[in-house]
């Protein structure tokens, strides 16, 4: 088991590179929060089985790993975006390759008046008092070990910031491209994604990954969604088998606001999302839905934190997972309404799909009230494909695998329809058909 000094040495090398990341540059604020966080690093606990929140995730294996920050030059690769772009899919594009900002991958031209796309690097040159407004009000720089370093070593990530009462006319698409052959390194986006009040926008985040050696991609992404503003939010998690991955979510709303938030999560070794939701006034709305595979060798964990501190806000959250061979999952669902937020609707759903007696899930969902006048549920689902189902399809010309292939698209099928672009849709719906054939075969 891993110790405090362990993980503190393990966090303080990778700082130890700060300065050939020129992570010491910056406006006075910045320069403050890194230094809070920095010494955060030094006194938090360790993420171990007495954490509540990592009790079923250890970082035992990540910690093996002595990865090293990209830098800006040698670390950035030469990379051919037409493989990875979906055909038909008309958006506003921003590339990251190996945690860097592309300009020459990326396509944001005629944007609105109103409207910033970009990177947060580039704001903090251009404009680091406007950042200063959003940065940090919405995630806690001192949530683990991880958040801290991520606010530590900022250097680059998404900036995005649509006006008031302006509605996008295609998605906004974010690829965060990773390609390590040789050292293992550490990528760690920080985005700030701000809608004032009446905008519209749709968002989807793709993290794709190559290459024969372990990275890291420690992303923290904050959101901020004004009054009467809607984001539809879309993130695709196919990262290289080598990779860990971690997705820090902290999402703030306002009154009337709605977001909708689709987590589609295949790749890496060890994966793991983490969406903290808070409704700051009456209203709101929150929708998040999650589908995961998880194979040999995988592990992919969920946990979510909605609070519910204001009346009359509305959140649902549905997670379905299809897991195979020797793979592992975890959900962790806690939803929390405070004593003042009356009439709040809650729902919370986990339902997995076992092909294989060696899979392995630990499930944990969680309804925390203190208001009395609520309507709240939760429950979660654990089982394998119907004997019958398969029979019946059997019998009617199908063999045992395409029938158990199909069983597992229709189990899957709630949360791909929530999907509203076609483009997007078709692609996940390709990936998970791809998945299910190996699933199916391990089963077999």
């Amino acid at each position: 088991m891993i110790t405090a000094e362990q993980q503190r040495s393990w966090a303080e090398t990778l700082m130890s590179h700060t300065d050939a990341d020129q992570s010491r540059q910056g406006p006075g604020w910045l320069m403050a929060a890194r230094t809070a966080a920095r010494q955060a690093v030094a006194e938090l606990p360790v993420l171990d089985r007495k954490q509540e929140a990592w009790r079923y995730t250890s970082i035992e294996a990540l910690l093996k790993h002595r990865f090293r920050p990209a830098s800006d030059a040698a670390d950035v690769p030469a990379l051919d975006i037409n493989d990875c772009l979906l055909p038909d899919f008309d958006t506003y594009r921003l590339v990251f390759a190996n945690g860097r900002y592309n300009p020459h991958l990326s396509s944001a031209r005629d944007l609105p008046d109103g409207v910033t796309l970009g990177s947060l690097r580039a704001g903090l040159t251009s404009d680091p008092e406007l950042l200063a407004t959003w940065f940090g009000q919405t995630a806690n720089h001192t949530e683990h070990v991880f958040t801290a370093m991520n606010t530590a070593l900022v250097n680059d990530g998404v900036f995005i910031h649509v006006g008031s009462q302006i509605e996008l006319d295609r998605p906004i698409e974010v690829i965060y491209l990773s390609q390590v052959d040789e050292d293992p390194l550490l990528m760690q986006p920080r985005n700030l994604i701000v809608l004032d009040a009446g905008a519209k926008a749709t968002l989807v985040e793709r993290f794709i990954g190559f290459g024969q050696s372990p990275y890291f991609n420690n992303n923290l992404t904050e959101i901020s969604v004004g009054t009467g503003a809607s984001l539809k939010h879309y993130r695709v998690q196919d990262e290289s088998r080598n990779a860990y991955h971690l997705s820090s979510l902290y999402l703030s709303q306002k009154s009337h606001s709605r977001y909708q938030g689709t987590t589609l999560a295949f790749g890496g070794a060890w994966a793991r999302t983490e969406y903290n939701a808070t409704f700051k006034q009456e209203g709101a709305a929150c929708e998040l839905n999650g589908l995961y595979t998880v194979g040999d060798q995988q592990l992919t964990d969920f946990h979510l934190d909605v609070r519910h501190s204001v009346p009359g806000c509305t959140s649902r959250e549905q997670f379905k997972g299809v897991l195979y061979g020797k793979g592992r999952a975890v959900f962790d669902g806690h939803i929390l309404v405070d004593k003042q937020a009356q009439q709040s609707d809650a729902q919370l759903t986990n339902d997995n799909l076992m092909l294989t007696r060696n899979a392995e899930v630990d499930t944990k969902p969680q309804l925390e009230i203190y208001a009395d006048d609520v309507k709240c549920s939760h429950g979660t689902t654990v089982g394998q494909l119907d004997p019958q189902q398969v029979f019946y399809l059997r019998s009617r010309g199908i063999d045992e695998a395409a029938a158990r292939k199909m069983l597992c698209l229709g189990f899957a099928g709630e949360i791909l329809d929530s999907i509203e672009l076609p483009a997007l849709r078709d692609a996940v719906t390709r990936k998970l058909s791809d998945t299910l054939n190996a699933a199916v075969e391990v089963e077999g």
